[in-house]
């Protein structure tokens, strides 16, 4: 056997699980490699590569060692007041002591002195001999297996050749049938799951050549599966293969077209097939009629289909399968699909046109009888509460008419939970329910909000549509937000059952992109007062949410690219909305002039002054020229007259970056000032006066944000 060679290690198995078979693959494949490099058996260069298809776990390993380097150790005995009596002779302790560790008293005069804190102690130098890759890889793959993210556990039997059969049983992911580990062209003799390594792998189920294969060496594995077993054990190969099929089979079909994209999708079909092979099916294109959306969803929920769309986005009546299995003739796997979908295609028509028999209106009454949650009512009573905080929303925002608007959007935006096809498909709520809306005569402005009101669902998901849907869906996460709080159901840690991260975290981003000049406490205040006495301290809670609100917009700004510092100093000056933008813009600018380190530290250093003064009285209103004494503050003062109404007019014609800019010409003035004035003057109205002008020049720097923050 060669000292360093290629491994590869494959666990064949009955099928996996399609969403986890990625992780587990990876996982695998990067916990075997971590355990065979923490034993010293792989290069520093080693490349791992994983395996994963539906019915195999694999990985291949380059530069592995046959046997890792022996290794130095030194290890701490005792102090040697203990181990060596005053003769200088080994103390029965010192003697036990090396017998434990396999040695015996001639080892005595190799033994190290070295100091050891305060005292002296001795140490044995020995080599301990490096793993050897059958002893590893045991290890390993023991390791492996058990740190293996399964989403569940089967218990199975083994099957035994003894007159007891089934005795043993085997936790794991799904029965294990083959195990191969190959060192080069060499067979390491590990077991796992009950299995023996050997060099046999399994093919595809229907087209492998033979089974089964022999593999001559770790490195024949991808290929003599290819060509010997029709499988392609690569996840991201075979994936590959699938996109570059669906796009050859969308030109195909028709000019144009493409098939739906939707990587979580591709990633499970990735999981079902070994071999991919995609086809071209249809359907009657009558069932066109009903919502694109209870098409696609169908075809992508229950058969793994991919829908094929026109360049406007519309559905056509084709769609693709990926198939596992490439015939001949592949007419009847054609047809076999087409039958399938059918009946799924035609119950959607059946909830679509059952559905429309009664108006959305009509079912508001009945989502009284359906629980919200045991502290806080029905969906019934919650409808009430969005109504509520929609309409004052609504007139913050654009007075009585878009009041009205919200009011009847947040009235209908629930019942369509009610109807037969969000029952089949909940992912369709709101969606379903702008459907039937223009079908009961509502206007499109209605329509949208109803469709758009549970936006953003998700990081990176559109805003709503029009204003009322913002209004709508902004009532809808704040209802959900200060009921939770209410009551007390915070996140804790990475638990958040009632993703409130992600409510407040869509709150912010619409009032901050839309530029939404909103009250948030005093709409806060509203909402609470629509949940009557159901929440025990409403004020309390919706301080503690507006906190965990402004949390979430320090993050949604360093995610957009603003660093902490610079994200801090403007929420802590708690701009209108749609001004953070422009105020982040001026706040990034000012940071960059050389003025800003000393202005920005000055600043802090104002602060912590007017912080300790306020605790004595109230600081004076205005300056006194007519104090001002010492020529560091007359400048100042002076410096204040000239500078701080242009920065005001820039701030009120909203030119934050110029006002700031303005702003940086106090730094001379600012830094003679703190040189040679004493603020804490033994004359109490000398003191008052430069507090005021201290106060004055605080207020005028942090107007934009506040600047103290971004000192270091």
């Amino acid at each position: 056997m060669n000292t360093s060679q290629n491994l590869l290690v494959e666990l064949f198995v009955e099928e996996l699980p399609p969403k986890a078979l990625k992780k587990l693959g990876d996982a695998f494949a990067s916990q075997l490699a971590e355990q065979l490099k923490s034993q010293g058996l792989l290069a520093a260069d080693s490349v791992v590569t994983p395996y994963a298809s539906p019915r195999r776990l694999a990985a291949h390993v380059t530069q592995v060692a046959a046997k890792a380097a022996d290794k130095a150790v030194q290890q701490k005995l005792m102090p040697v007041s203990v181990g060596l009596d005053a003769a200088g002779k080994a103390t029965p302790a010192l003697l036990k002591k090396l017998q434990a560790l396999g040695a015996d008293a001639s080892v005595v005069p190799q033994l190290k002195r070295a100091p050891d804190g305060k005292a002296e102690a001795l140490f044995l130098d020995t080599v301990v001999p490096g793993a050897t890759l059958a002893a590893g890889l045991q290890k390993a793959l023991h390791e492996a297996i058990r740190l293996l993210p399964i989403p569940k556990v089967m218990t199975y039997q083994l099957e035994q050749n003894t007159p007891l059969p089934g005795w043993d049983s085997v936790q794991f992911v799904r029965p294990a049938h083959g195990l191969v580990a190959l060192h080069g062209a060499d067979v390491v003799p590990v077991t796992a799951l009950g299995l023996t390594a050997g060099r046999a792998a399994h093919g595809h189920r229907f087209e492998a050549k033979a089974d089964p294969i022999e593999l001559a060496n770790a490195d024949a594995y991808a290929a003599t599966l290819r060509d010997e077993g029709a499988v392609i054990a690569s996840f991201d190969e075979r994936r590959a293969a699938i996109e570059s099929q669906l796009k050859t089979a969308a030109a195909q079909a028709g000019p144009a077209l493409a098939a739906i994209k939707d990587e979580a999708l591709l990633d499970e079909v990735t999981a079902l097939v070994e071999r991919p092979n995609v086809l071209t099916c249809a359907f009657d294109k009558a069932f066109l009629d009903v919502p694109q959306e209870c098409l696609i969803l169908t075809m992508k929920a229950n058969q793994k289909y991919f829908p094929l769309l026109d360049a406007a986005g519309k559905l056509t009546h084709q769609f693709l399968v990926v198939s596992n299995i490439s015939p001949a003739d592949a007419s009847a796997v054609i047809e076999g699909n087409e039958r399938v979908v059918r009946p799924r295609l035609a119950d959607a028509k059946f909830f679509f046109d059952q559905d429309r028999k009664k108006t959305l209106e009509s079912r508001v009454d009945g989502l009284a009888k359906v629980v919200y949650h045991n502290k806080l009512g029905t969906q019934g009573e919650r409808v009430e509460r969005v109504r509520a905080i929609a309409r004052a929303i609504g007139q913050q925002l654009g007075g009585d008419v878009q009041a009205k608007s919200a009011d009847d959007a947040a009235k209908l935006a629930k019942a369509d939970l009610l109807t037969d096809m969000v029952g089949e498909f909940p992912e369709l709520q709101g969606i379903m329910g702008g459907y039937y809306a223009r079908h009961d005569g509502w206007s499109e402005d209605i329509a949208f909000a109803i469709e758009d009101h549970y936006k953003p669902r998700f990081a990176g998901d559109d805003l709503p549509r029009g204003q009322t849907g913002t209004v709508v869906a902004l009532a809808d996460k704040l209802e959900t937000l200060v009921g939770m709080f209410g009551i007390g159901n915070l996140p804790t840690g990475d638990k958040d059952p009632f993703a409130l991260r992600r409510h407040a975290l869509g709150v912010v981003r619409m009032l901050v992109e839309k530029g939404l000049p909103l009250d948030l406490p005093a709409v806060l205040g509203q909402a609470a007062q629509a949940f009557g006495p159901l929440l025990a301290d409403a004020a309390q809670s919706n301080a503690q949410l507006l906190a965990f609100i402004y949390d979430r917009v320090g993050g949604y700004l360093r995610e957009g690219g603003y660093s902490a510092q610079e994200a801090d100093a403007v929420i802590a000056a708690r701009p209108m909305w749609g001004e953070m933008p422009k105020a982040l813009q001026a706040v990034r600018a000012f940071a960059e002039l050389p003025e800003a380190p000393a202005l920005s530290a000055a600043n802090k250093r104002i602060g912590n002054i007017l912080k300790k003064a306020e605790p004595d009285g109230a600081l004076q209103a205005a300056v006194n020229a007519t104090l001002l004494q010492e020529p560091a503050e007359q400048a100042l003062y002076a410096a204040l007259q000239q500078t701080v109404p242009q920065a005001d007019a820039q701030f009120a014609a909203g030119d934050y970056t110029g006002s700031l800019k303005t702003l940086a010409a106090l730094r001379a003035p600012v830094d003679a000032f703190f040189d040679g004035v004493m603020v804490n003057a033994e004359d109490p109205a000398l003191k008052a006066n430069r507090l005021a002008l201290l106060q004055q020049l605080h207020e005028a720097m942090n107007r934009v944000a506040d600047l103290s923050r971004l000192a270091a």
